[in-house]
């Protein structure tokens, strides 16, 4: 039986004209875990949002990726969860 979060990845990536072999879905949610829990629930899907953003800005390779994620969790987890 078929994950149906890799199913989903590699549907939306088909259908969005994204290289499925560019995704790497452990760092985008560990990017995800740590704004939301650095910052605030919210900014989980926005930061993952704008690391996706700024990857393809800068050339959409798995460096820039890379790049962009590592960018983003170092700032989330120093901060300091504000309450709601």
């Amino acid at each position: 039986m078929t994950n149906p979060l890799t199913s989903w990845l590699a549907e939306l990536a088909a259908e969005l004209g994204v290289d499925s072999t560019l995704v790497d879905r452990d760092l985008l949610l560990d990017v995800a875990r740590d704004a939301a829990h650095g910052v605030a629930r919210p900014a989980a899907p926005l930061t993952t949002f704008l690391v996706g953003l700024a990857a393809g800005l800068n050339g959409g390779s798995v460096e820039a990726i890379e790049e962009a994620a590592s960018t983003a969790q170092r700032l989330a987890t120093a901060r300091t969860p504000q309450p709601g």
